[in-house]
């Protein structure tokens, strides 16, 4: 740091002419007196203020993964205690509505889903969105011990995978360029790069919805995934912009007049409509163990493609932080395809020995109760039914 004192000290015109622009920029604070200058001794706080931002939105992202982790098991919880004297949800029953436990639940994704759209108004969406995959780890490890849902070697080595990749992501997260107010954001979003994004996304969006939809979508698992992957990459940039315009208004600058901010709110309401939508069919027809995976990746990977055409978070970052970036988000991947593909197994530590050998058939054990050798072909489903 440059630090001059109080008392003036005389230099001379070329000498001042070059320390000038460096002092200015370190203080933001120049005073030129003839051939004199004061410098007030003082740091800028711009750097402290991102810095502050950047930890409430990580926590705020944390805080969000545990109340909607922990929202999938209360709210199981509770559909599990009404199938034993209700009709169950999945037949058209609606007698959940009447226990407080759903209710719980319920609540418990509302204020996780809360604190998930405040993180976005203080921290990188690169940073927020990965995040969100610890949801499936708090789910996961709270069934283990309420739902009495086995945690088999896979899914452990997958918790410890996807949080070591998280913690990766944090270290290296990019910087955000800078945007205080709504005015700010609006030359942003009329870009061309990013009118170029979301013009893309809207047509391969409409072509996969009312051509390759209605053709491939009960046989090809990509179909939905990629519609709401693609449309909820806009809906995160329209989430983030709200953010900051109701930042902006409780900081007393109101913005609710602001034509920018109810357009933003109608392309939230919109772009999550869609995806929704389109989520739940990918859920209905295919295995949610397949979907999960399949969708954090194509839904983070255009997050991160969108966050960054918009607010240029990758320009401020150097290689070795970028290389970081997708080594965690890569690690939070595979930790995910553990946790997911292979939960059925019955693999632990006590029995791994047996799978160690190579001198006889191994035996898994699947959850229905049936069990498959790794040395021949698993069963058929009309094999296991019969």
């Amino acid at each position: 740091m440059l630090e001059m004192s109080a008392t003036p000290t005389s230099v001379s015109l070329n000498t001042m002419a070059n320390i000038t622009p460096t002092i200015a920029a370190v203080t933001g604070n120049t005073t030129m007196n003839g051939t004199d200058i004061i410098v007030p001794s003082r740091m800028p706080r711009e750097a402290d203020s991102n810095s502050v931002n950047f930890y409430i939105g990580l926590t705020l992202a944390i805080l969000s993964t545990i109340f909607i982790g922990a929202s999938f098991v209360i709210k199981k919880k509770a559909l599990i205690k009404l199938s034993q004297y209700g009709t169950r949800a999945g037949e058209g029953g609606y007698g959940y509505l009447k226990e407080w436990l759903w209710w719980a639940g319920f609540f418990s994704l509302g204020f996780g889903e809360t604190f998930n759209f405040a993180a976005y108004a203080f921290a990188p969406a690169t940073l927020v969105t990965p995040l969100g995959a610890l949801s499936v780890l708090v789910s996961a490890v709270m069934s283990s011990y309420f739902l009495r849902e086995r945690l088999n070697l896979h899914g452990k080595i997958g918790c410890m995978l996807s949080i070591l990749g998280s913690t990766v992501m944090v270290i290296h997260a990019p910087a955000e360029a800078e945007v205080t107010n709504l005015n700010t954001l609006s030359q942003m979003l009329i870009e061309p790069a990013f009118i170029t994004y979301g013009v893309i996304v809207v047509i391969i969006s409409l072509v996969l919805i009312f051509y390759y939809g209605p053709k491939y979508g009960k046989t090809n698992i990509l179909i939905y995934i990629a519609i709401c992957s693609m449309i909820g990459s806009l809906s995160v940039m329209a989430c983030k912009g709200l953010g900051l315009s109701l930042k902006q208004t409780f900081g007393g600058d109101n913005q609710l007049t602001n034509l920018l901010t109810w357009f933003l709110l109608a392309s939230l309401v919109a772009c999550v409509t869609v995806q929704m939508n389109y989520l739940n069919r990918a859920l209905d027809i295919f295995n949610t163990s397949i979907v999960t995976p399949i969708y954090y990746v194509f839904f983070t990977t255009f997050v991160i493609s969108a966050s960054a055409i918009l607010y240029k978070e990758w320009e401020l970052m150097t290689p070795k932080d970028i290389i970081g970036t997708l080594s965690g988000f890569l690690t939070i991947v595979f930790g995910i395809f553990l946790l997911h593909a292979f939960k059925d197994v019955n693999f632990s530590l006590s029995n791994l020995p047996t799978f160690m050998r190579r001198d006889e058939p191994k035996e898994i054990h699947l959850s229905n109760g049936s069990t498959t050798s790794l040395l021949q072909d698993p069963p058929s489903e009309e094999e296991v039914v019969r």
